[in-house]
């Protein structure tokens, strides 16, 4: 699997793209991986807790943040791929292809 940061355009400086937007898209790219893995922790069930301490809406907050934590960490550790698609996505959209 590539990882994102090695993605660079097939041209650099073609196309009048700045870094910038390059950047924004790559940070894009990378938090709706850790957005959708966070859900996707969410839906099997991780962080949620049955002992006669746990439960409430508190929890259920903090459980979040951790889900949250875990899934930025995967993405920073590889991820699964979809970053590298998002990003492509991004980067041919601006360019019409």
């Amino acid at each position: 699997m590539t990882e994102i940061s090695s993605i660079t355009p097939a041209h650099p400086g073609s196309g009048g793209e700045s870094p910038t937007r390059e950047s924004r898209a790559k940070k894009a790219a990378l938090a709706l991986e850790a957005s959708f893995l966070s859900e996707m922790l969410k839906s099997a069930g991780f962080g949620s807790q049955v002992s006669t301490f746990s439960g409430g809406a508190g929890e259920d907050q903090f459980a979040s943040f951790h889900r949250e934590a875990i899934a930025e960490r995967m993405v920073r550790a590889g991820g699964i791929g979809l970053a590298e698609h998002f990003f492509k996505a991004m980067m041919e959209a601006k360019d019409g292809t």
